[in-house]
């Protein structure tokens, strides 16, 4: 797939359109936390396998939900390529195993990681499919069964969450070229 996006589908949720992945993270994460999130798609993907319908006061707030993932994925996608320029700056706060999250150590250490994994496993047309269904499944009065993976797209999810929550939390930089020149002086 082209690390070319077109759109990010932003005006459904966010109002208005959104061309730069960093600023789709910046409006996703302020549309809401990062525990609503990561509430929502557990609650959804809780609901999947039951006759009850998910959020029955408000069904449709997992479509704006949904809409809302489907442009954080595509914006997580198009980070994976963004680590050769940007870096997450340090963190001088001490990690604990709470700060970490779903994080590993590499992956805390750098997050760019996270989304590198999450689409060598799976595609943006896997995620979508599993938004889609997740979404289709929990709003079901119906069991279905079905014989696709479902799991491994949630817990990628759920990392990518977190690592685009420790990115906002941190900061990045942009990382900066050593010219040639200097490094001859320093020799």
């Amino acid at each position: 797939m082209k690390k070319n996006i077109k759109s990010f589908e932003t005006k459904f949720w966010a109002g208005y359109e959104i061309k730069n992945p960093f600023e789709v993270m910046d409006a996703f994460f302020d549309f809401a936390h990062l525990d609503s999130y990561k509430e929502v798609l557990s609650e959804t993907f809780l609901y999947i396998h039951k006759t009850e319908v998910c959020r029955i006061r408000y069904p449709g707030q997992l479509l704006v939900f949904r809409c809302a993932f489907s442009s954080f994925v595509k914006a997580c996608f198009l980070l994976q390529y963004k680590n050769r320029k940007w870096k997450v700056k340090e963190s001088c706060v001490c990690k604990s195993k709470l700060d970490m999250a779903s994080l590993t150590e590499q992956e805390y250490e750098n997050p760019f990681t996270v989304f590198q994994k999450a689409f060598e496993q799976n595609t943006i047309a896997k995620f979508e499919f599993f938004l889609f269904e997740i979404a289709h499944l929990s709003l079901s009065p119906f069991t279905e069964e079905f014989d696709y993976d479902l799991i491994t797209p949630y817990i990628y999810l759920v990392k990518m969450l977190d690592a685009s929550q420790l990115m906002r939390d941190r900061g990045i930089e942009k990382i900066k070229k050593v010219s040639l020149s200097t490094d001859n002086a320093e020799q």
